[in-house]
């Protein structure tokens, strides 16, 4: 029998158990090895409540479908700020604790899915803070140098991640918890779009604001955990419904916005890091260009120098009345700005927020992704106990503006500093192009090919292929006015349409010029036939009835057998039309019909 190895990827620990190299038992001595003493957790699960949920897990095994269970006995933490029944929650604050009645439903998804909860981990209190170093539990080394802080406030879920001891823990993110602490620890930290995975059951920070996030050690490991975790929650008033309607990659060449300004408040090699992740994702093909960040910055601002610090008291009022020194010392300070704060206040903080996101929507509608450092520099635990305000604020430079402006972000390991610590980057886009990012993401995670987190293992992912999908869309084959620079494209692109890949049709088909302008093809099924080059483009699911309402008789949207094998939608015509038309089929497809429309090409 094979003992658990920290660092083992969903991938890994799936393959363990379905070979039978590891058993639930094996899981079980596992956990009974970690100490409770580490500073990453605030509650281990002990060995009688773990065994219990083995044995049910077992049960549920044997009378279920394996692929009912694709999480089956992989391990998983949860940041001390979400419910789980039976487990007390503290939000790190002792006087706050209390046993939890109901679990979260993203905790229930997950456990349904079969992960094993171990253990909730160490956080800044209240979710307030960036640092890692906020809590009467003890401050969060960094995993990859224990001098430097561990980022928060989600810092227990990132150090659990980036040492091996989980393949994937959840956090939240308000203002940059689920981002920073990746960005710290060298490891994958997924802030979805607001209101995609429920907030059920987590205490709250800011609710309008508050989100769910996923650290993992591979983009692929925190995409597969955001499809379980996304659902319509009606119970959560600030669920929504993916609209299918965002790109579900981004273009190729994907198109990339940086700050016209970078800001790393004297840190020269946080600068020069940055710069060779930028220069590898321009090796990549990545098309750069520069953007006005002050509107960005200016929303930043808001965070914590506007009215949403009194929406962190409007929960915790009650408590803090009741036990008004509960409260960690750094957290009185930030949270008296809020005291004083009107109702005139409040809704003038949302009109600046809602102008300053509309100029931020407005530079981001032609590119991709915008790329940030995740933090501008990193600091040691005992300078940000010297200082912690000031120090802190500089940690959301990059990070405070993003739920403010309803966009949805992935942090992934950057190019390393000089001195061997961690220097990560942070993919920013509009709400629901969360799979989008992922793209990117994975993209410059197979060419740095660095160290899973602080483990000496490196990512054993496929190609971009294996990236699981996130977000509904529809595979789409397109033979002719349709594809890329021809008089049709647009309809395709101004719907969030992607360029996937070009392919051949099985040898099945044969190609016809349709009457009419613009000048279009029609394929049909045909015995004699021939392989067609076509075109397969990603269309979101919420546009492809629009797609489809807009092909014009005698063509339709039927299946289309590739040359691979695959049987996909695309562009057909109706047998009859074509009759007495001209045959084409001897060009191999529609472009180069155009390059030579009196003879076809000499093989």
């Amino acid at each position: 029998m094979t003992e658990p190895r920290p660092g083992w990827t969903l991938a890994e620990w799936q393959q363990a158990y379905a070979s039978g190299a590891i058993t639930t038992a094996a899981l079980y001595d596992y956990v009974a090895r970690l100490s409770a003493q580490d500073p990453v957790w605030i509650t281990l699960a002990d060995r009688a409540r773990l065994a219990t949920e083995l044995e049910a897990l077992e049960r549920r095994r044997a009378g279920s479908d394996p692929a009912s269970l694709p999480l089956y006995g992989i391990p998983f933490a949860v940041k001390d700020n979400i419910d789980v029944a039976g487990w007390p929650t503290t939000a790190a604050c002792p006087a706050f604790s209390y046993i939890a009645h109901a679990t979260a439903p993203s905790v229930e998804r997950l456990e349904a899915a079969g992960a094993v909860l171990i253990g909730k981990t160490n956080m800044d209190q209240f979710a307030t803070g960036l640092s890692g170093t906020r809590s009467p539990y003890g401050a969060v080394p960094n995993s990859i140098d224990p001098a430097y802080i561990s980022g928060g406030s989600s810092s227990g879920s990132a150090v659990a991640v980036a040492r091996g001891l989980v393949p994937f823990a959840l956090g939240t993110d308000t203002a940059g918890s689920g981002r920073v602490p990746a960005g710290f620890n060298s490891i994958v930290g997924l802030k979805p779009t607001r209101g995609w995975w429920s907030t059920r059951g987590v205490v709250p920070a800011c609710r309008t604001l508050d989100c769910l996030s996923v650290f993992a050690l591979r983009v692929a490991d925190a995409a597969r955990i955001a499809a379980l975790l996304a659902f319509p929650d009606a119970e959560d008033p600030y669920s929504r419904e993916h609209p299918g309607r965002a790109a579900p990659r981004p273009f190729d060449p994907m198109r990339l916005a940086i700050p016209d300004a970078l800001e790393f408040f004297g840190d020269t090699q946080a600068a020069r890091a940055f710069t060779a992740t930028v220069d590898a994702l321009q090796t990549l093909g990545a098309r750069i260009k520069t953007i006005d960040f002050t509107p960005f910055r200016a929303l930043a601002d808001l965070l914590y120098e506007g009215p949403w610090v009194a929406e962190r008291l409007a929960t915790l009022t009650p408590f803090l009345e009741r036990q008004p020194t509960a409260l960690h010392p750094v957290l009185r300070e930030v949270f008296a700005a809020g005291t004083d704060l009107s109702a005139r206040d409040a809704f003038a903080g949302e009109h600046e927020r809602a102008r300053l996101a509309g100029l931020i929507a407005h530079h981001l509608r032609d590119v991709d992704a915008l790329l940030v450092p995740t933090a501008p520099t990193m600091y040691t635990i005992e300078e940000m106990i010297r200082d912690p305000l000031r120090l802190n604020t500089r940690l959301g430079f990059y990070t405070n503006f993003v739920n403010l402006a309803d966009l949805c972000a992935l942090a992934v390991p950057g190019v390393r500093r000089e001195d061997g610590l961690p220097a990560g980057v942070t993919f920013v886009g509009r709400a629901w192009h969360d799979q989008a990012l992922a793209v990117l993401g994975h993209a410059l995670e197979r060419h740095l090919d660095l160290p899973l987190g602080a483990t000496d293992r490196r990512s054993t992912g496929g190609d971009a292929q294996a990236l699981p999908s996130m977000t509904p869309s529809v595979p789409l084959v397109v033979v002719g006015a349709h594809m890329r620079d021809l008089p049709l494209n647009s309809a395709l692109t101004s719907r969030g349409g992607v360029f996937c890949a070009q392919a051949r049709t099985a040898p099945i088909y044969r190609l016809y010029a349709l009457p009419g302008a613009p000048a279009r093809p029609g394929l049909v099924r045909d015995d004699p036939g021939t392989s067609i080059e076509v075109e397969i483009w990603d269309i979101p699911i919420g546009h492809f009835g629009s797609v489809v309402a807009e092909v014009p008789a005698p063509l339709t949207i039927g299946t289309v057998i590739l040359e691979d094998g695959r049987s996909l939608k695309g562009f057909l015509a109706e047998n009859h039309a074509v009759r007495g038309l001209t045959d084409i089929s001897a060009w191999g497809g529609w472009r180069a019909y155009l390059a030579h429309p009196n003879g076809p090409p000499s093989r």
